[in-house]
């Protein structure tokens, strides 16, 4: 099968579901792995296509019809030293990291896809990190960066946002930036 075929039919199956699929689900539907399926998803994403990864699954979110998965923009900042706890404390109240964003001055906002679902996806990002030659992108915004956060209800997003307030890392969204929500 090819590749085009093979992600027309990961849209089918997101598109039919009213739930969150799994990787592995659409991985074994297709017949390839789960991480040919993250690939997919990546590309459809490229594409256009409004997918979000949750920790239950993937959702497609095209559509009047489409579920709707909370999500929220919110704006941190810490050290490097601080990334772990930060991506922990998301995800283990519920969250999934869909994202990071900075705002620079000079090279205006890049963002950059994570789909941080669980402490072993916390690993997997901080084993790259460490591991290559490469740097957070908060690190060229002095600790200052954005986070998409999907869950399962606004609850958790408050109990996420009020929780990262008390640790610190919560930074006020400055005037100029109200236009990346």
């Amino acid at each position: 099968m090819k590749g085009s075929e093979r992600r027309s039919q990961i849209l089918e199956a997101l598109s039919a579901s009213e739930v969150a699929v799994s990787g592995s689900s659409l991985a074994q539907a297709v017949g390839v792995s789960r991480q040919v399926v993250v690939q997919d998803i990546a590309l459809l994403r490229a594409n256009g296509h409004d997918i979000i990864a949750t920790n239950k699954g993937y959702v497609l979110r095209d559509g009047a019809d489409a579920p709707q998965i909370p999500t929220r923009l919110i704006k941190l900042c810490h050290g490097l030293d601080e990334v772990a706890d930060e991506l922990t404390t998301i995800v283990d109240l519920g969250g999934t990291v869909l994202n990071v964003m900075v705002n620079h001055r000079v090279y205006g906002t890049i963002t950059g896809v994570l789909d941080i679902k669980n402490r072993k996806d916390v690993e997997r990002y901080l084993e790259n990190i460490h591991s290559g030659k490469s740097s957070p992108l908060l690190m060229v915004t002095s600790g200052y960066h954005f986070h998409r956060i999907a869950a399962d209800t606004e609850a958790e997003l408050d109990e996420i946002e009020h929780t990262l307030c008390q640790k610190g890392y919560l930074a006020e969204v400055l005037p100029y930036e109200g236009d990346l929500q």
